[in-house]
């Protein structure tokens, strides 16, 4: 890869300065922990640690809510600090040769966002970062008030108002200064947001799953009908991520790359490559665990088999995630690398949308819906089916 990156950079590729590298992968990294653990939480552990009640698994949801709180406490943290980081990045990139380092001090932070609006600009653009920080301030807060032990007994509540304020930190972001010039410049923001939160929730969630899942020792042996529910509530999300994801790729990338070649012959392709090779070994992944691990899950619930299912949900299922966890750390590592467009390095004219690629965009979005369809129902067949093969009474 680096060669084929050194090679676009002769065409006209910049690579990012380290500084910029990490501070991006920090900030996604920082979006994720609090916006997919949020939603994960909510969707998926929340629901499952309520509807249960009798005495054992009454102590494994409090392992969980314990376990839960930590996990979001913790991504405030990352999230203050990581978004300090971003923030002190864009100083450094507004400011013509500042250094980074200059760029951490707090006048040289509060000049830029006090900046006055450009002409044509019906607000600054430092007003906007200044309420998105304020934002990120107050999420990171709420989610921090999770270390202490009175908090964390109103865990669902907590969790349910720093949700949305997280999403906005995002969203907040993509307000533009001045107005789109055209559909496809909305279309990008809407695009993009989606990429970004999907992306988020989906690999946030399989974090925190897999954290959640370290506790095994300290549950008790039914817990694998938790933790069953819990897995499938979070594949079902995790594939309308995945849709989304999906999609919204497929947009930018049209915008972005010109040609298939372009992949391979100019830094925002090669970079685009990876990505797309480390989302597809996701997906590969998540299918493994829906054609293969999900139904045995549903095969051992049936039968009644705890201690096969205890291993399945705790053992099997979050090693294959955690190998997902690495990938979805590569694809955050990855993305400083797509700066700039695959079309301007080769100079290609830029993307024109049409009736036409609307078209094909609304039909790929449809074949998608439908293959995920059918992905859950073939899931749900293979469960049944083994459950006959197993008592064809």
């Amino acid at each position: 890869m680096s060669a084929l990156l050194l090679a676009a950079d002769a065409a006209g590729y910049t690579l990012p300065t380290a500084w910029r590298a990490l501070t991006k992968t920090g900030y996604f990294v920082g979006l994720t922990g609090s916006i997919g653990g949020l939603v994960t939480y909510a969707a998926t552990v929340r629901p499952v640690v309520r509807g249960s009640s009798d005495t054992e698994a009454v102590g494994d949801n409090a392992v969980l809510r314990h376990r839960s709180a930590s996990y979001l406490a913790w991504s405030g943290v990352v999230l203050l600090v990581t978004g300090y980081f971003q923030l002190a990045a864009r100083v450094a990139r507004a400011g013509a040769g500042m250094p980074f380092g200059d760029a951490l001090a707090p006048r040289h932070i509060w000049q830029f966002l006090r900046a006055p609006a450009d002409k044509g600009a019906w607000i600054a653009q430092g007003t906007v970062f200044l309420v998105q920080n304020l934002v990120l301030l107050v999420t990171a807060a709420t989610l921090m008030t999770l270390f202490t032990r009175g908090a964390r007994r109103r865990l669902g509540p907590i969790a349910l108002t720093a949700l949305p304020l997280a999403l906005a930190v995002t969203l907040i972001a993509a307000v533009p200064v001045t107005a789109p010039q055209a559909t496809s410049d909305l279309l990008d923001l809407v695009f993009t947001q989606i990429h970004i939160v999907s992306g988020t929730v989906w690999l946030g969630g399989l974090a925190l799953l897999s954290l959640l899942a370290t506790v095994r020792r300290r549950l008790s042996p039914d817990a694998g009908l938790l933790w069953a529910d819990m897995w499938r509530r979070f594949s079902l999300l995790a594939m309308m991520c995945v849709a989304a994801v999906v999609i919204s790729g497929l947009w930018m990338s049209w915008e972005h790359v010109g040609a298939i070649s372009q992949l391979w012959t100019t830094g925002y392709g090669v970079a685009l490559l990876v990505k797309v090779v480390l989302v597809l070994g996701l997906v590969t992944a998540g299918a493994f665990n829906q054609f293969w691990l999900m139904p045995r899950m549903a095969q051992a619930r049936r039968a009644g088999e705890t201690t096969s299912l205890f291993h399945l949900t705790l053992r099997h299922f979050p090693k294959v995630v955690w190998g997902e966890v690495a990938l979805g750390l590569a694809v955050l590592l990855v993305i400083p690398f797509l700066s700039g467009s695959a079309r301007a390095e080769a100079g290609s004219p830029e993307a024109e949308p049409s009736a036409g690629i609307f078209a094909a965009g609304a039909t790929l979005a449809l074949a998608l819906a439908v293959s995920l369809y059918a992905t859950a129902k073939t899931s749900d067949a293979l469960a049944r089916r083994q459950v006959a093969v197993t008592d064809p009474a």
